[in-house]
């Protein structure tokens, strides 16, 4: 591990970082470029002090999952999220498997989706960045998996009303289903199958059904603690040969589930209290 070239990697990558590329104001009392150390910290989903002493090149080996939260959060391009592992000690993600690496633009179109909560995702079901309303929905989930999450954390389905259950069960496994076919050689979802079959009979029921359906647009219902029920109208965007979606949630103008976000938009980001992640 490359300390001091990690350290300078990340100080020089925070000055040239602009405030609005991450969807914050300058502010008039801002007196160095690019952003603060506790502007990354929170954008990377780590302590300040940890982040400081890798700037000061005194930090722990940082792990895969937080290299890869520190290129999200400066917005690094592959080929410079590439040298942040090389400087750490670690491979890049290598090519073949589903890309945990967000592109800076499409960071920035969450950024600027101030009142839909909105979140990339793995195909597979690893979420790879949210932004603070999607947060305020269904709590922290960056690092996590939703497919996981949903058959072995109880809490997970508390966000869902409870008949919306099983078609959620079958959702998820016929989408896992068509994902390990397509990616035979990804580790990545064929890992999961294995735990999950394993670990949660009802997984293993429907795997067995061996039905198929790729991740689409759909109507959710959702069982907010602070605002009740929305139900919310949830698009699904591809995103080009990354085998990343984009998913943001909406409601129509005029509904209650619209008043209801934008009663969110105003406590949940207050709040920020965690929930259950579908």
């Amino acid at each position: 591990m490359d300390r001091p070239g990690l350290a300078d990697f990340l100080r020089r990558s925070r000055a040239r970082l602009e405030p609005a590329a991450v969807g914050l104001t300058a502010g008039p009392r801002r007196r160095t470029p690019g952003l603060r150390r506790e502007e990354v910290a929170a954008l990377a989903g780590m302590s300040v002090d940890y982040y400081t002493r890798l700037e000061q090149s005194r930090g722990p080996h940082p792990s895969r999952q937080m290299l890869g939260a520190l290129a999200r959060g400066l917005r690094l391009t592959d080929d410079e999220r590439d040298h942040l592992f090389h400087l750490a000690g670690e491979q890049p993600p290598r090519a073949g498997t589903a890309p945990d690496h967000v592109r800076p633009g499409l960071l920035l179109i969450l950024d600027r989706l101030h009142d839909a909560p909105a979140q990339v995702m793995s195909d597979y079901g690893e979420v790879l960045a949210q932004n603070a309303m999607a947060v305020a929905l269904a709590g922290e989930a960056e690092g996590h998996n939703v497919v996981r999450r949903f058959f072995t954390d109880p809490s997970a389905r508390a966000l869902f009303p409870p008949e919306d259950h099983p078609e959620l069960a079958r959702s998820h496994v016929a989408n896992l289903r068509a994902v390990t076919a397509a990616r035979p050689d990804d580790p990545g979802p064929a890992r999961l199958v294995a735990e999950l079959r394993a670990a949660d009979e009802e997984f293993e029921r429907l795997w067995e059904a061996h039905e198929v359906a790729v991740r689409r647009s759909a109507t959710k219902r959702f069982r907010h603690p602070l605002v009740g029920l929305l139900e919310l109208d949830c698009e699904v965007m591809l995103v080009p040969g990354q085998d990343q979606l984009l998913i943001v949630h909406t409601a129509r103008p005029g509904t209650e589930a619209y008043e209801r976000l934008q009663l969110l938009r105003v406590v949940g980001l207050q709040d920020m209290s965690p929930a259950a992640q579908p």
